[in-house]
């Protein structure tokens, strides 16, 4: 392993004295394509002496959605977690007081959301430092990340956070790069795009493609993306996620900082001690989770509002709805009646493949 993080410095030094120009593009591509790979080596040790190096801690997923706390030691995440849930979690005033991942359970809009209170992670953990690799493995299982930042300390841990997720493949509020990636068998590298490309030329694309030893694919971009992008689509193995910046201890600013910090994208100020804007954190939470609450109607019943049906905005399909509640109700399936906005008429007749949207209610009507 100590290799592999000699091997990480001595890219990362050699980036750093290369100057960013368009003749060093193709070199700075290859060195990022090598990078890639090694951070992957790290995730997922090849050898059997890594000891499991990327693997993350031991907790059960449960609920409907799974939430993560990630943050520097010390900036009030085992009280964010205590606060949300009532689960306790020890606080102290001293760094490093979790030392495992703590779970917890926030029932909110009839949905049950998983949050974890990871041990706080340090600057290096993408490279091993610390618990770094499990903190950053479990929270790449999350459906939603909650980076905890200090509010009286500087905004930089925010990038140096960032740095370390993003080194080990997690994208947060970002969408999957626009382009087209196919292997062939034959015929070269074969790089076209729609858009003026800025960043990357033929030879910048062949080189990050020979790292892979891929000598034969289609490449098409529909924007003007970089070598960065294109390694990502190769790796195939990025997570992209929702993050929220929950900004704590916010009773220790003036308020003419806490107007700058309200107005930043994807923040949210709280105060986890005082208990201020809990309320508003949550709000934000089920906003980027964007789950789908369906109400089940049995027959001749009035619908059931107290217990509802959770589903992710990506699969929230009558046949997704029938898996949710029961593997074999497929089987017995003849159509669905619906009732909501998804609903042309009320109630409207539809088969498996109905897209539902949120509040919906539906009534399952099997075969006989």
């Amino acid at each position: 392993m100590a290799t592999v993080m000699q091997k990480i410095k001595d890219i990362e030094d050699e980036m750093a004295r290369t100057q960013k120009n368009k003749a060093t593009a193709h070199h700075l591509g290859l060195l990022k394509a090598k990078l890639a790979k090694l951070r992957r080596e790290l995730l997922t040790p090849t050898s059997k002496g890594g000891g499991g190096a990327g693997e993350g801690f031991d907790v059960t997923k449960s609920g409907d959605a799974r939430v993560g706390l990630v943050g520097f030691p010390s900036v009030g995440k085992s009280t964010l977690l205590n606060k949300l849930t009532g689960t306790f979690s020890e606080v102290a005033s001293y760094e490093f007081t979790t030392l495992t991942c703590i779970p917890g359970v926030i029932m909110y809009r009839g949905a049950k959301i998983q949050l974890l209170d990871l041990p706080g992670i340090i600057e290096g953990a993408k490279d091993g430092k610390g618990r770094g690799r499990q903190v950053i493995s479990t929270a790449r299982t999350c459906n939603c990340i909650i980076i905890v930042l200090d509010a009286i300390k500087p905004i930089t841990h925010k990038r140096l956070i960032e740095k370390e997720l993003e080194g080990f493949g997690i994208r947060l509020n970002k969408e999957p790069p626009n382009l087209t990636f196919r292997k062939k068998d034959k015929g070269g590298i074969n790089f076209t795009s729609t858009v003026t490309n800025t960043h990357l030329d033929l030879d910048t694309v062949k080189a990050i493609c020979s790292e892979y030893r891929i000598h034969n694919a289609d490449i098409t971009l529909r924007y003007d993306a970089t070598a960065d992008d294109l390694i990502d689509v190769i790796e195939g193995s990025r997570i992209y996620m929702p993050c929220i910046y929950a900004v704590n201890k916010i009773d220790q600013i003036t308020l003419e900082e806490l107007e700058i910090l309200d107005k930043l994208p994807h923040y949210c100020p709280v105060s986890a001690h005082l208990e201020w804007n809990l309320d508003g954190l949550l709000e934000k939470v089920w906003e980027y989770l964007n789950l789908t609450r369906i109400y089940t109607k049995p027959k001749g019943m009035n619908p059931d509002y107290e217990d509802p049906v959770i589903l992710s905005s990506k699969r929230r399909t009558v046949e997704d709805f029938c898996e949710r509640i029961h593997k074999d109700m497929l089987k017995q399936f003849k159509y669905a009646l619906v009732w909501g906005s998804s609903a042309k008429h009320k109630p409207q007749r539809v088969g498996k493949e109905h897209e539902l949207e949120d509040e919906d209610v539906v009534q399952i009507i099997k075969k006989v």
